[in-house]
């Protein structure tokens, strides 16, 4: 049974927002709604596209926003497509665009879904209802893979050692759930740090593998930028540092600084001064936030707005 799911940052991502109201709100990871719902409620002006790759999920917004029913446009599709999508649908450029990158409450929550290390489930990790599961990606990748996957996406300090111990099982029966998975990343990696479960490094890598999540938000933010009428607004909620990297140094970059690392002699980012960043830093959730949902902890909120023609 799936807990409520409670959206985070909220009341920041309405404040960062609204200013761009009247217009086009594309949510594009709409999920179960919760952000969604505070926007239109906030802004009679927004009107919604909501886009997720989950089909539960977007049932399950459009229940939650059936009192904006004539305001609200839900679409099965991953972010990084928006481009076509506003093409398609012939929409005018959006005001404000939000995504929101972690899961929800319903797919970690559904065994089902096989998001998690807390109870047994199938090993199957997808967003949506397409694509290997996490168990087809476990039975087919070579060694050489896993450990790329475990140490760039997981940041898995065992990541040769799991590795190892994944293709020894596999060798002998394949690995179908996610309490066999648990179990296997526990023996080789023990209980050290007791503040954080031994496989969540491990069930995060393979579900950012399994969704190409990082290769998502890399197709989808600058395009979402320059779709962005002028004086449009962007706001991006990432949930590891793999993920706000990725934000950070993208809108640096549109907002015309170089974002390179520093030993590099010659700039190859190529800024171009398309944004102004409304969030000098990640916004955070405060601690009352944290309390009441666990969840929002690792949150971090970045926004930007679009320069009009001619802005200097």
């Amino acid at each position: 049974m799936a807990s409520e799911h409670l959206p985070v940052l909220t009341d920041r991502v309405v404040e960062l927002l609204s200013p761009a109201a009247p217009g086009l709100l594309v949510d594009a990871t709409v999920g179960l709604g919760g952000h969604a719902h505070a926007l239109l409620r906030s802004e009679p002006g927004f009107r919604l596209l909501g886009l997720d790759r989950d089909p539960l999920a977007l049932a399950r917004a459009g229940d939650r926003l059936r009192d904006f029913a004539d305001r609200v446009k839900l679409e099965e599709s991953s972010f990084d497509r928006l481009p076509a999508i506003l093409d398609r649908l012939q929409l005018e450029a959006p005001a404000a665009i939000l995504a929101d990158l972690g899961c929800s409450s319903l797919q970690l929550d559904t065994p089902e879904r096989g998001f998690s290390f807390q109870v047994d489930g199938p090993l199957d990790m997808r967003m949506g209802a397409d694509g290997p599961t996490a168990a087809d990606l476990l039975e087919s990748a070579e060694w050489e893979e896993l450990v790329r996957i475990l140490r760039d996406y997981g940041e898995e300090r065992r990541a040769r050692a799991i590795s190892r111990a994944i293709v020894a099982r596999r060798s002998v029966s394949p690995i179908r759930t996610t309490g066999e998975l648990s179990r296997l990343v526990r023996s080789v990696v023990g209980d050290g740090d007791r503040r954080i479960h031994p496989a969540t490094r491990t069930f995060q890598a393979l579900r950012i593998a399994v969704n190409d999540e990082l290769g998502q938000l890399e197709r989808f933010l600058e395009p979402a930028v320059r779709s962005l009428r002028p004086g449009g607004r962007i706001a991006v909620i990432a949930f590891h540092s793999l993920e706000d990297r990725i934000v950070k140094h993208t809108m640096r970059r549109l907002a015309g600084s170089c974002s390179c690392p520093p030993d590099f002699p010659v700039c190859r980012c190529h800024p171009e001064e398309v944004v102004r960043v409304v969030t000098r830093s990640p916004v955070r959730p405060d601690e009352e936030e944290v309390e009441r949902n666990p969840r929002a902890r690792s949150a971090r909120l970045r926004a930007a707005e679009r320069l009009g023609e001619g802005s200097p």
